[in-house]
Order: structure tokens, then sequence, then C-alpha cells
């Protein structure tokens, strides 16, 4: 007669990840678009689009608030790609810079 096999049934298994508070992370950078009295908002817009890859609805957000507000906050990111970003922008003769984020 043929026995049947008991399947086995094996504990689930479970990772534990370690949260590490936020002073162990590495300091992010702030990438910020200023205002300038030489570009026009559809050219802000349009270098947003291009840069990011944002649609049109947000990179409009953001110029209007380098234009009302004369700077906006693009984007946190690591040094290396906060750094890209702003040599991005600034190829397309946007006033940009980055600061740590702390």
């Amino acid at each position: 007669m043929v026995e049947t096999a008991t399947p086995e049934v094996n504990p689930a298994i479970t990772r534990e990840t370690e949260e590490k508070p936020r002073s162990g992370l590495e300091p992010g950078f702030l990438v910020i678009c200023w205002n300038d009295p030489v570009n026009y908002m559809d050219y802000v817009t349009h270098v947003f689009q291009m840069v990011f890859g944002w649609a049109r609805k947000k990179a409009e957000f953001h110029m209007l608030q380098v234009h009302e507000q004369g700077k906006s906050i693009l984007t946190r990111e690591s040094m290396e790609k906060a750094e890209h970003y702003v040599h991005q922008l600034q190829k397309y003769s946007l006033h940009a810079t980055m600061e740590r984020d702390e």
C-alpha cells in the first residue's frame, strides 16, 4: 500500500528591520531654484519638466513658488543627485543652489 506524504509546514520567516533614528541617516541636500528677472515663466516650467520629468501641473506649481515667493525647494536628494540637478538647472540658465537639509 502507498503511503501519503504529510506536508511540512515551515514557520513563517520574518525579517525585522531596524528603524534608524533620523540623525543616523545621511543628511539630504535641498535643490533650490531662485527667482530671476531674466527667464520667462513658461520657460522655467519647461525646464522643470525636462530636468525632473514632472507633469506640467507640478512644474507650474514650483514655477509659481519661485515667481511669487522668490524661491522654491524642488527636491531633497543625496549630495551627488542634488549636485547633478543644480548643474542641469544652471545649464538652462536658471539660478539654482543646493544646501544641506539637517
